[in-house]
Parts: C-alpha cells; sequence; structure tokens
C-alpha cells in the first residue's frame, strides 16, 4: 500500500480475506459449473448461500459511504477492500458490492426521493433485488456519453423512451427490477453535457425487450450478465427523473460514480494472478488452474527450466498453459525466443524490427492472393 490504513480498514480487510479463505475461493468452481449450466437468465444457488452469511459477518454494503446503511469509509480505505474481493468473480455480489448495483444504489441514496428510496434503494441495499444501468449503445462510440441518441420525450404527465442499449449488466437477471436509464431530453441544447438525464425504469414496463446475453471479450456473457435492451415507447411517470432534465452528467460524474469497484467488467488476470499466491492451487477456480496461473509461482520461473529450450508449437502450447501465457504474450515470447537462437547461431532474421517467423508465416498465410482457407506457409528467409 501507498498510504498506511487505518485500524478500521485493516480489520475489515483481515474478515474480508478471512472470509474469502473460508467461503469464497472453495466455492469457486461450483459458481463457475452453476453459471455454465443455469445461463445468463438464471440465479446461482451458491450466491444466494453466501450472502446471509456475509451479512452476519458485518460485511456488507462496505462500498457505501457517509450512510447509515453502509460503513462510511472514504474511497482511499475501501480501495483496499475492493482489491481483496476483486479476486474472485464471486465475491462482489456475495457482499452486495458489486456493479452496477453499487452506482445505483448510491445515486438513489443521494438523489432519489422518498418513494424511490422505499421502492427501489430498501430491496436493494438488503440484496433481495438487482438493478441495472442503460448508457452504452452499439450504435454510436459511447465512450463519450455525449454521443447517445436514445431519447427521453415529455408527454403529459409521463416520459416516453426509446433506444437500445447494450453492456447493460444485469439485466437478464430474474431480479433484476430497476434500471437507470440514460437518454437525451435536450438534444439542441448547445452545452452538449447537459442534453442528457437520468431517469427510473422498473423492468417490467412494457416496452422494454432484454434481447440476448452479450458475449465479453469473446467469453460468453456469464457470470457479468452484459446484455442488449430494446425500449420502445416506454412510459414512466414523469416523478422518476433524477434529479431534473438536463443533469444526468452533474448526476453520473458527481461524487457517487467515481467510487472504486471490484474489477468486474475489465481483465482481471493481474488481480487473480495476485490472489493466486496467496491461494491453494485446489481453491482455485478452473479458469485461474486452467491459464496455468500457478500458486506459488512466478510466471517468469520458467526461463531456468528444461522446458524452456523445447520447441515447436505442441511445446510452446504446453509452455503457455503450464506458466499463464495469454495467447498473445506467448507468441511474442516464441518469437523472441526464436529470435534469440537465430542470434545465436548466426542466422537472419534476428534483427531488431524483424516480424520474426512466426509473424512472417502469419503474414504470408493471409496474403490477398492466398485466401484465407488456403494455408500456406513460407519458408524461413
Amino acid at each position: 500500500m501507498l498510504y498506511p490504513m487505518s485500524p478500521k480498514v485493516v480489520e475489515l480487510k483481515r474478515k474480508l480475506e478471512s472470509f474469502m479463505d473460508r467461503h469464497i475461493y472453495p466455492n469457486e468452481e461450483r459458481f463457475y459449473r452453476e453459471a455454465e449450466e443455469l445461463g445468463p437468465w438464471k440465479v446461482y444457488p451458491v450466491v444466494e448461500e453466501l450472502k446471509p452469511l456475509a451479512r452476519a459477518e458485518g460485511l456488507w454494503n462496505l462500498f457505501l459511504p457517509e450512510s447509515s446503511h453502509g460503513a462510511g469509509l472514504t474511497n482511499l480505505e475501501y480501495a483496499p477492500l475492493c482489491e481483496v474481493m476483486g479476486r474472485s468473480h464471486l465475491a462482489p455480489e456475495v457482499f452486495n458490492c458489486s456493479a452496477p448495483d453499487t452506482g445505483n444504489m448510491e445515486v438513489l441514496e443521494r438523489y432519489g426521493t422518498k418513494e424511490d428510496k422505499e421502492r427501489w434503494l430498501k430491496p436493494l441495499l438488503a440484496g433481495e433485488i438487482r438493478s441495472c444501468f442503460a448508457m452504452t449503445e452499439p450504435a454510436v462510440a459511447s465512450s463519450d456519453a455525449t454521443n447517445i441518441e436514445s431519447s427521453i420525450v415529455r408527454d403529459g404527465d409521463h416520459y416516453v423512451i426509446n433506444g437500445r442499449k447494450w453492456y447493460t449488466t444485469n439485466a437478464t437477471d430474474p431480479r433484476c427490477k430497476i434500471c437507470i436509464f440514460m437518454g437525451k431530453t435536450d438534444p439542441d441544447n448547445p452545452d452538449r453535457h447537459k442534453q442528457q438525464s437520468m431517469i427510473l425504469v422498473p423492468m417490467d414496463t412494457s416496452g422494454i425487450e432484454v434481447k440476448r446475453p452479450l458475449p465479453v471479450f469473446g467469453f460468453y456473457g456469464v457470470p457479468d450478465r452484459a446484455s442488449e435492451v430494446v425500449f420502445t415507447n416506454v412510459r414512466v411517470p414523469k416523478e422518476n427523473m433524477l434529479l431534473g432534465e438536463g443533469r444526468g452528467f452533474e448526476i453520473a460524474q458527481g461524487p457517487p460514480r467515481p467510487r472504486p469497484h471490484p474489477p468486474l467488467h475489465a481483465p482481471d488476470w493481474p488481480c487473480r494472478a495476485h490472489a493466486g499466491k496467496d491461494v491453494p492451487p485446489r481453491a482455485q477456480p478452473r479458469r485461474l488452474r486452467q491459464a496455468g496461473l500457478r500458486a506459488n509461482g512466478d510466471a517468469g520461473a520458467h526461463r531456468g527450466s528444461p522446458h524452456h529450450d523445447q520447441t515447436g508449437p505442441a511445446a510452446d502450447a504446453q509452455r503457455r498453459l503450464r506458466h499463464g501465457h495469454g495467447r498473445q504474450q506467448g507468441r511474442k515470447e516464441r518469437d523472441r525466443d526464436d529470435q534469440g537462437r537465430r542470434a545465436q547461431h548466426g542466422l537472419p532474421g534476428h534483427r531488431l524490427g524483424d516480424p520474426g517467423p512466426w509473424r512472417r508465416r502469419h503474414l504470408e498465410r493471409f496474403r490477398p492472393d492466398a485466401g484465407l482457407c488456403h494455408r500456406t506457409f513460407a519458408a524461413p528467409r
């Protein structure tokens, strides 16, 4: 840690790590198995079994600051707890600290009416329901949220919502009951950051269709539950508008949203590799074991092993699996090793910037005149 932890955080972290050792790591394999067997449209029993245990030990709603409902931690205090929870896909929801519920609960706590808090915040804090946040759209570059095109149009005492969203996490979960929807109420406003608004949309409202779960980096969308959702003439009461029209960015960039979260959407291998040093191999989830991240090893320790000088596609594949190399990392190392051997024997192909034998074969295979289905390999030059 760059900064010393307070005694309160030290104690919470100790309790978290103990809970992870006793309940999270031993159940990860079951969690992934249930996710694969039940799919993104079902509730996973292991999660519901562990929630009461976490709550009984006081490890519940740790994310919520400045509130009687949470632990009252600052960002600096909450960050090391996120690091611990982020070691497992199973952990965040067990502690009721998983996105997007955490951000949505913070928004409701700060900007929701008394009725909103009673209807939505209370069951969310209890872990009885889940929520989703609909902002990203397939038709535009939504990393810049000023580009979003979904509309929120006032019609008497209601707002009419239209738009197509995707990567709307949790939408396929049967417990997902409320959505915070971001769209444009004033698309002609010269201030682009005052065109958008946020509004509460109950998921059982007519006109909402959860189309499908989405793959994430080529993986099936579980347990993340990333989803594509279509809103067609969805009508909600005007009281569902949060904070007021044109204040969507104010909410999104306000105090609640910059809160840290356990890594859910980003690639989490560094975090899991860190966890792997402290977790017995038998307790590691299948994906972690298959990736070859050893419990007490170093990904670079193989360089002095007898396997390091073995060559050929089979040896390369085995080495990557044994020592946790991703596909791209393995290719880079293979090229580097190959070029090193060529330099040792005075052969061409080792100069800086040379694509290396593997890359040359790859380029030759997919050259324009070869066709994608015709496999050809050029001889090493």
